[in-house]
């Protein structure tokens, strides 16, 4: 499966495959009484590929979950499938609305994804289900073939790593591991070399969450950068295989930039343009990627409201409006229409300021549209049902919603139901800062309505 967020191109949602795995995949996986294992879980020193293969080729069941139609969870799934005539489950998020004609006939498990989160009760749903198929496959004697390549060509026998070979693999473990240790004295922290020899992926990941929760973005910073050097150092081998290899992991990328313009350092503005070149590596300028379009726009954002430099300003304009009209999501239209209105008041042209106003409060119709839409298809859960983090992500969320609908109706000079909304928004905020943020949002924007640019529109025309 991917890991982290992921793009589904196929509908413009983002979805965070990190939860599908930690709040379905493993805890049911562990209740049919597996071990479970992702590929970032894996301690290994030099290519990830030598016991990627070995554990598709040896695990008791395989699951292989196609959401996002990510690229590598197809060609691993074909890989297992030509390795073992048995015991993989196939799953995947119900928002694909077609497979491949190769497995359009093979049974696949849906679940429902919310993008940034998943619901209790579709958690429990799914769990249940998943761990029920585990245990109903293990059962079974003989075990009946779910792989087409072992059905249609009937008499073959699956493979088996022979003495000789395991030796092979073994010697070139032995051997990365030995250059990698030789390569780890170039990263100059204690940080660095200890996680380059005992660290898994998953691990370095979840200390780089762990900072970012804690407002340290320093420290998320240095365990992002020191993620993404592992990557590169794997590149040299890759190419030598395939010089055609992608060499970027967006997710990787984006939450290193994320990190690199928080932290300020050494100050605000080089974070910014060092998180800038990051994303340039994404082609941003012609990306339908929600989350970097997103990042782009913020980076830019940020760069007009320190140098006031006009080309930063046309930059994340059309960063957001991109991404609005692409994802047709809620924070991109907020902030599309917010910049819509910076513009206005920046320029010299009447026309083209009334322009960048009239587009502006029509974006923030759109996004109200949006945004009533959510709050229908995802009603808050009973508070003494769910577990306390489940309950905070989807406070979180709800919340972020309200405000932009507050926004929103203040961007259209409706005082009374930005009130209203707003109030409601800010009484379930689960963190006080949340509420700070909107209001310094909203005090930004008070001033370009008060100065409209339609004061240009004489009444006898």
């Amino acid at each position: 499966m991917g890991f982290g967020k992921k793009t589904d191109f196929e509908t413009n949602r983002v979805l965070d495959l990190d939860k599908s795995y930690r709040y379905m995949i493993k805890p049911a996986v562990e209740a049919a009484g597996l071990k479970c294992i992702r590929a970032d879980e894996i301690v290994h020193s030099g290519l990830i590929d030598v016991p990627m293969y070995e554990q598709l080729l040896k695990a008791d069941v395989v699951i292989a979950d196609l959401s996002t139609s990510n690229k590598n969870a197809f060609y691993e799934l074909g890989v297992r499938h030509a390795l073992r005539p048995f015991t993989t489950i196939i799953i995947a998020e119900d928002g694909i609305k077609a497979f491949p004609f190769d497995i359009n006939h093979i049974t696949i498990r849906k679940y429902h994804h919310l993008g940034e989160d998943i619901g209790f009760e579709e958690v429990m749903r799914f769990r249940e289900q998943l761990t029920d198929a585990i245990v109903k496959i293990m059962q079974v004697t003989p075990r009946a073939m779910d792989s087409p390549v072992y059905t249609y060509l009937t008499g073959l026998t699956p493979p088996e790593i022979a003495a000789a070979v395991q030796s092979i693999v073994q010697e070139s473990v032995d051997k990365s591991s030995e250059e990698q240790n030789r390569g780890s004295n170039k990263i100059n922290t204690e940080l660095a070399d200890t996680a380059l020899k005992s660290e898994t992926h998953s691990a370095l990941m979840a200390k780089a969450d762990e900072a970012q929760k804690k407002g340290d973005w320093d420290t998320a910073k240095t365990v992002l950068s020191l993620i993404y050097q592992m990557m590169k150092d794997e590149i040299p081998k890759k190419t030598d295989l395939n010089p055609f290899i992608i060499q970027e992991d967006p997710y990787i990328l984006q939450r290193l930039a994320l990190a690199t313009y928080k932290s300020k350092i050494p100050d605000e503005k080089t974070a910014l343009l060092d998180a800038q070149k990051l994303l340039n590596t994404l082609n941003p300028e012609t990306s339908n990627d929600s989350e970097t379009l997103g990042l782009w726009g913020a980076i830019h954002k940020r760069l007009w409201e320190i140098t006031k430099d006009k080309i930063f300003l046309d930059k994340a304009v059309h960063s957001y409006e991109r991404g609005f009209y692409i994802m047709n999501d809620h924070y991109n239209g907020i902030n599309y229409a917010f910049l819509l209105n910076v513009r206005a008041s920046q320029s010299t042209v009447p026309a083209q300021a009334i322009a960048d106003y009239i587009t502006a409060r029509n974006a923030r119709r759109e996004v109200l549209i949006i945004c009533e839409q959510w709050l229908k298809n995802n009603p808050l859960p009973d508070a003494g049902k769910v577990p306390e983090s489940i309950l905070t992500g989807c406070l979180k969320n709800w919340y972020w919603v309200k405000a932009t609908m507050g926004e929103a109706y203040l961007g259209l000079e409706d005082e009374e139901k930005a009130k209203i909304v707003l109030e409601d928004a800010y009484k379930s905020a689960p963190e006080g800062w949340m509420k700070t943020s909107t209001e310094e949002q909203l005090e930004k924007l008070r001033p370009l309505l008060d100065d409209s640019p339609l004061k240009f529109i004489r009444s006898d025309v």
